[in-house]
């Protein structure tokens, strides 16, 4: 909210806004911060315009920073001005029929009735208990006056008391009636124990909770670094009798000075004539570039224009501030900065609800963030120019994804019809490297022999989905199963949202390729539909086949490509479905896959959250690794075409062997094994294949303990590892015949030996 240049002071404007009256009262100019809490003044100015405006829901005093009293504190307001009304009209408390007709009484009564108006809408504690003393002079006059004057004073003590009880049952005195003992007149700082305003800088409207709820426990603290001279303080607390915990994030734009604010509310006002153009968006890293250059310009002219001196880091702090309340997605940015978060919920409607996220090692927290309407319609429509579809009533669903710097992560919104209440936004942070097999086994997601299992079976280029619900992992499963392709060969990827870690293999000198398709929640859209874009990849050459996500009729043609592509390359990618058979089930009789294309898939790995008993904790976990068998001809399920591999233990929480695949029963690694020199007919040769990948895997865990360094758990080392695995297996295979495991795994431990001690250095 801006006022208008030269309105006067404490003027006021009421706008609807997400649903509701928000009252703004003007106080720029004012050489005082506006504070209902420590001034009755400015408590009895906002009264007074309640009593002109009952409908009103917010309060905002507007400043260089905006102060924001909510819902609860600002009924508790309208609530006394309604009494001052009900007090002054129905009752008629100044009229001599309420204050009686004896006319030496009078003058006394009546002064104590204005005072107690008075104070009631500038103190409405002090009213109360100046209400009380008042009412108990009363009974005490009652005993020594005439009896002829008896009925009067008891029929005035009885009018007081009915307009005492009505006080002394208002929300405000009754929540500070235990803390009344003790208590002085004209003392306010009472009143700083229900009247603590959001305080939000004036460029931006998402309102903030400064601060620390009363009564919570310190469960963590730690900061996020946002830059060289910028970074957010957040703290983890618990409430009494609350299942959520809080996440309370304390950002930089929030604890700026009052002069660095005027700065930055002057500069936006000259940015926002300058937004961007729809096609500007496409390159969303440059446009930032060029507008933190124009910001850092601009104000850096303002500053001097205000005889204001900012350092080098101060200028960029404000920069990346303005960039991120302008072009930019404000407070979501900061919250994206927190690798702990992987999932952020923007409820509708919107400007009444705290922002939810998932926490890494907390799970479900509730924020001290509630978004404006004004900031939600904003992001709507930058996400409409990033993405280049529609989002309205006739397509009230947008999938897209949001790039900043090496922040990624997938947007979801919805809007009317769909959500009646309007805009409504679920983020999914994506981890800024990708995710692997042995991040994965240190979170006890798989165990190293499970990865083992993958590796080999990666290598051995067989069809596998992986399978879950929704937040399951999958799709990071999938990605870090991306990394165990040898670099040399090459990788088509087709996705309707980008969620595979492309960008990171290119870095890493894969040869990838990425394909977008149109989702298929879209019912017309420029993109080429998943389906064509897996049939086009089959033109493409001799690849790696990798599917983001089966949802829809394209799951016919990923089984023409997985019978193609069968015996010679990896084909991959994810699917909704809790087993084997749920996954059966989906792609047969949903997506109308013909059965025997069916068997065309190879591996089925499930993956799904594990509760705790009580309920208030979840685990991501792969609970089941099956191969899918050729024999039946209907049901798998009833002929059994499912084998499991690996199957989890919920008492050990881990992944176990099954005796099929211990006794070397697996159809598939016996095909793996059919095509290598050697390994025909020799499982032992085969299986210490596995369990070498395994001891690989787990070693690079342990020398990550050890040495503090978690690196080499990260892509890159990763990548590196395998590599050097595939060249000492290769010559070890040259000198004997086969890689065999007291071979390969000294010589590979020696590598790593080197590779730790140059990072070291």
């Amino acid at each position: 909210m801006q006022f208008e240049k030269g309105a006067p002071l404490y003027s006021y404007e009421i706008q609807r806004k997400g649903g509701e009256d928000v009252l703004y009262i003007n106080y720029l100019g004012a050489s005082f911060v506006p504070d209902i809490a420590g001034s009755p003044e400015i408590m009895e100015r906002a009264v007074d315009v309640l009593i002109e405006n009952p409908n009103v829901s917010r309060i905002v005093f507007v400043q260089q920073k905006n102060y924001n009293y909510d819902f609860t504190e600002t009924s508790l307001l309208l609530e006394i001005a309604q009494l001052y009304v009900y007090f002054l009209k129905q009752e008629k408390i100044l009229s001599k029929e309420k204050i009686g007709r004896v006319e030496q009484f009078f003058p006394q009564r009546y002064n104590d009735l204005v005072s107690f108006l008075f104070l009631l809408k500038k103190d409405p504690i002090a009213s109360y208990t100046e209400l009380k003393r008042i009412i108990i002079q009363g009974k005490i006059l009652s005993e020594k006056i005439e009896i002829s004057f008896k009925s009067d004073q008891t029929n005035y003590v009885g009018f007081l008391e009915r307009i005492f009880d009505l006080l002394e049952k208002s929300k405000l005195i009754q929540k500070v009636f235990s803390h009344l003992e003790g208590y002085s007149k004209g003392d306010r700082e009472i009143y700083y124990r229900i009247f603590k305003p959001d305080v939000i800088p004036n460029f931006t409207f998402t309102r903030l909770v400064a601060d620390l709820p009363e009564d919570a426990e310190l469960i963590d603290q730690y900061k996020i670094s946002l830059g060289v001279s910028d970074e957010s303080l957040v703290t983890i607390l618990k409430k009494k009798d609350e299942s959520k915990l809080i996440y309370h994030i304390a950002p930089p734009e929030n604890f700026l000075s009052e002069d660095y604010n005027m700065l930055l509310n002057l500069a936006r006002g000259v940015l926002v004539e300058h937004q961007p153009k729809a096609e500007e968006f496409t390159d969303t890293e440059r446009t930032r570039q060029v507008f933190f250059n124009i910001a850092r310009d601009l104000l850096r002219d303002l500053a001097q224009t205000k005889s204001l001196n900012l350092s080098y880091s101060d200028l960029d702090k404000l920069s990346t501030i303005l960039v991120r309340h302008t072009i930019g997605f404000g407070l979501i940015e900061v919250l994206l900065q927190d690798k702990k978060l992987q999932d952020i919920s923007l409820n509708a409607p919107i400007s009444k609800t705290p922002i939810f996220v998932r926490h890494q090692d907390y799970e479900e927290c509730l924020t001290n963030i509630i978004p404006s309407q004004e900031d939600a319609d904003s992001w709507a429509a930058k996400f409409r120019m990033i993405s280049g579809r529609p989002l309205d009533e006739a397509n009230p669903i947008l999938d897209t994804q949001l790039e900043i710097g090496k922040i990624n992560a997938r947007i979801a919104i919805i809007q009317r019809p769909l959500s009646p209440d309007g805009l409504a936004y679920a983020i999914r942070r994506h981890r800024e490297e990708p995710w692997t097999l042995p991040l994965f086994i240190q979170n006890k997601m798989i165990n190293p022999f499970a990865a083992g299992l993958f590796s080999f079976l990666i290598d051995g280029s067989r069809t596998l989905l992986v399978a879950g619900t929704r937040s399951s992992g999958k799709t990071s499963l999938l990605g870090s199963l991306m990394l165990e392709i040898i670099p040399k060969h090459r990788i088509i990827v087709i996705e309707d949202s980008l969620e595979l870690p492309v960008d990171a293999l290119r870095k890493l000198k894969y040869d990838i390729l990425r394909m977008k398709v149109r989702s298929a929640l879209l019912k017309t859209t420029t993109e080429v539909s998943a389906e064509d874009g897996i049939r086009t990849s089959l033109r493409l050459g001799d690849s790696c086949l990798i599917i983001g996500e089966v949802r829809s009729v394209e799951a016919k043609a990923l089984y023409e490509a997985m019978r193609i592509g069968a015996l010679a390359n990896v084909v991959a990618g994810t699917i909704h479905g809790a087993s084997p058979y749920g996954v059966f089930d989906m792609v047969v009789n949903d997506l109308g896959v013909p059965t025997t294309s069916f068997k065309a898939t190879d591996i089925i790995a499930i993956c799904n959250p594990l509760k705790s008993p009580d309920g208030l904790h979840s685990w991501r976990r792969v609970l089941q690794l099956s191969e899918i068998r050729k024999h039946w001809k209907n049901d798998p399920l009833e002929e059994k075409g499912f084998v499991d591999l690996l199957k989890y233990n919920v008492e050990k929480d881990e992944l176990e062997a099954t005796e099929d695949l211990i006794n070397g029963d697996s159809e598939v690694i016996k095909q793996i094994a059919a095509n290598v020199k050697g390994w025909a007919g020799n499982w032992d040769a085969v299986y210490d294949n596995i369990l070498l990948r395994a001891k690989i895997k787990k070693e690079i865990i342990d020398v990550a303990e050890k040495s503090k360094n978690n690196e080499i758990l990260e892509s890159k080392f990763n990548t590196l590892s395998n590599h050097a695995f595939h060249r000492i297996s290769d010559e070890i295979r040259e000198e004997i015949g086969l890689p065999f495991s007291e071979r390969v795994f000294p010589e590979w431990q020696k590598w790593l030996n080197e590779e730790i001690k140059k990072v070291s250095i």
